[in-house]
């Protein structure tokens, strides 16, 4: 037996902690053991042809991203010196910094990370000379790159961008919080628990290989206590009419009178509809219940090779066309309220624009949670995108019909990775520490397939050719214009949005034809649209103009309200269209329900 002494997280005096050599041993030899079956999981679908491994399409295209960026430097022998020269001196400052502080002197950081930066939180990271050290080597360096990309001239915007994006994924992986050896945290239990933390994340790890069939599937979330119709997506109705692209769920009423005019919720199929519909106090289906509306929700198939060929105009018609059929016929009323949530606004955008075209008057208002019809600041998404990676990307679907949904889940994981990848890689592998059950990491993590054919017209109609707003997006062989749609639009943004940015969405208002009311909310994609009243958190602001502004304009003459959005589109809603009815019975004798709500297609994993 043996003790070793370790700073305190919170208090800097010291403590003595048992370290127990012969378990640490035992839990290394465990932790190899467990990397042997990680290794094995790897290799099998490997070896047995069901993985093929081949380099990323992605990069050739990093590496010609990169080459870019380093011909400017390396073009002009003056430029190379003084951007090695800027380092150098960087560095001499960290140095002599640090040396003062070994020399019992006070000395301020040559850098420091930002508040906001939860890797470097730990006191010790500052306490700690060798810590302190590291960090400060690691964001100096961190910086002088991505001053590289953004000092460079000459680089066209596609370029830059994706030049800041591939270095933002570099830095973050190598920072020094990833590794066992430069990370305070994880040294710190490593020596409490004799190394049981390396046991426990090595064997994680091959638990998340073998679940990925030979790809690392990182856990958020611990699946104990979740479970769609249990424990999430558990608001009472039934599934009253199903095709092959979807079912259509009705929810039972719960007061006695309802808005005379259904809404129709449009969810992405990108992602499953629950998490609309998540634990019941974060349901904004069943709030939207509860205040007296008659709810339908589009729960999409998840879709397999045989689906491959079903293209933006089949979702189309089989989705929101179809539903407001069957929505007739359970109601009798021809009109719908809808709301379409990221792609699923699009989607309804698209709906709208053909139904206007066609002179078909099926819609009383639309509703986007987080929606673009216009790409031109559709953010960092536009890196993924361009005529080479989307033609690559064809190709790979054109064997399998599907874009599986681990691929786009990795690439909206990417936009946040320290948040989204890297803390959960500490966090599971280097501590141990298995995920708590969180059901939004659970939706999060329940992606679904995309036909190729969609996913294909979807790329390059909206983010690469941006046709849309454009006018020039052809659908069912008819013009879109969303100039036509005179429909009342509530536009909901999230301030934080890295999928559909708010600019997007304040920059999309401007095409639609009739009536619109942004609304900008607080946090992000999900937790933005996702936020219940009684939970009283975060805030939205509201202002009338739409046009001529970009969104640090428009807040300027905003007014902020404290809390969710949800009461002020219902209040919206109702102005609209106030007239009520007695609650409606689930489905009819025309439609009798299938099944319980949520259905069967929800329940399909990928």
């Amino acid at each position: 037996m043996s003790t070793a002494t370790t700073d305190t997280p919170k208090s800097g005096t010291k403590f003595e902690t048992k370290f127990d050599a012969e378990a640490f041993a035992m839990n290394v030899a465990r932790a190899l053991e467990s990397g042997g079956k990680a290794l094995a999981a790897y290799l099998k679908p490997r070896e047995s042809g069901e993985v093929q491994d081949r380099p990323p399409a992605e990069l050739a295209e990093v590496v010609k991203t990169f080459t870019s960026v380093a011909e400017y430097w390396l073009s002009d022998q003056s430029r190379a010196s003084d951007v090695q020269t800027k380092l150098a001196k960087d560095y001499l400052d960290l140095w002599g910094s640090a040396s003062r502080r070994m020399a019992g002197q006070d000395a301020p950081p040559a850098i420091s990370p930002s508040p906001r930066d939860k890797r470097f939180a730990d006191p010790e990271w500052k306490s700690n000379q060798f810590f302190d050290f590291m960090m400060q080597l690691y964001l100096l360096t961190s910086k002088w790159a991505q001053e590289l990309v953004q000092d460079a001239d000459g680089l066209d915007p596609s370029t830059r961008r994706k030049a800041e994006f591939y270095v933002q994924q570099v830095t973050n992986a190598i920072s020094p919080s990833n590794f066992v050896l430069t990370n305070p945290e994880v040294l710190r239990e490593t020596v409490a628990s004799s190394g049981e933390n390396l046991a426990r994340g090595l064997t994680m790890l091959a638990e998340d290989i073998a679940a990925g069939k030979g790809m690392l599937k990182i856990r958020q979330s611990n699946p104990d206590n979740l479970v769609v119709g249990v424990n999430m997506a558990t608001t009472p109705g039934k599934v009253i009419y199903q095709n092959e692209m979807m079912q259509l769920i009705q929810y039972s009423p719960t007061t006695e009178n309802v808005l005379r005019t259904p809404l129709l919720i449009i969810p992405p199929w990108i992602n499953k509809f629950y998490i609309l519909d998540l634990k019941p106090e974060k349901s904004y289906i069943k709030w939207c219940v509860d205040q007296g509306i008659t709810v339908f929700v589009i729960s999409w198939v998840n879709p397999d090779k045989r689906l491959g060929t079903k293209s933006w105009e089949d979702y189309m018609k089989e989705g929101p066309l179809t539903a407001m059929d069957v929505i007739e016929k359970a109601t009798g009323e021809m009109k719908v309220h809808t709301a379409g949530y990221c792609v699923g606004g699009t989607m309804l955008a698209t709906t709208l624009a053909w139904l206007a075209e066609k002179r078909r008057q099926r819609v009383t208002s639309a509703t986007f949670f987080a929606a673009q019809v216009d790409f031109t600041h559709a953010g960092d998404l536009l890196v993924f995108v361009d005529e080479e990676q989307i033609a690559a990307l064809e190709q790979d679907m054109k064997a399998s019909g599907v874009l599986e949904g681990s691929k786009m889940a990795m690439a909206f994981n990417m936009l946040r990775s320290n948040d989204l990848i890297w803390s959960y890689v500490v966090s599971n592998y280097l501590k141990g520490q298995q995920p708590s059950a969180f059901d939004l990491l659970h939706w999060n993590s329940d992606a679904t397939r995309m036909t190729a054919a969609n996913h294909s017209y979807y790329l390059r109609n909206c983010y690469l050719e941006n046709r849309l707003s454009a006018g020039s997006m052809v659908l069912d062989n008819t013009l879109l214009d969303l100039s036509k749609v005179k429909v009342p639009v509530y536009n909901l943004a999230t301030r934080e949005d890295h999928i559909a940015p708010a600019e997007s969405v304040l920059y999309g208002s401007q095409f639609f034809g009739g009536p619109v009311k942004y609304v900008l909310s607080g946090s992000g994609h999900i937790a933005g649209v996702v936020n219940p009243p009684a939970s009283n958190k975060y805030q939205y602001w509201t202002n009338d103009t739409i046009k001529d502004v970009n969104v640090a304009q428009w807040l300027k003459g905003a007014v902020e309200h404290k809390g969710s959005w949800w009461p002020d589109w219902r209040e919206w809603l109702g102005a609209l269209d106030p007239e009520e009815v007695p609650a409606r019975s689930v489905g009819s004798e025309a439609l009798p329900p299938l099944e319980d709500a949520p259905g069967s297609y929800v329940r399909v994993r990928a």
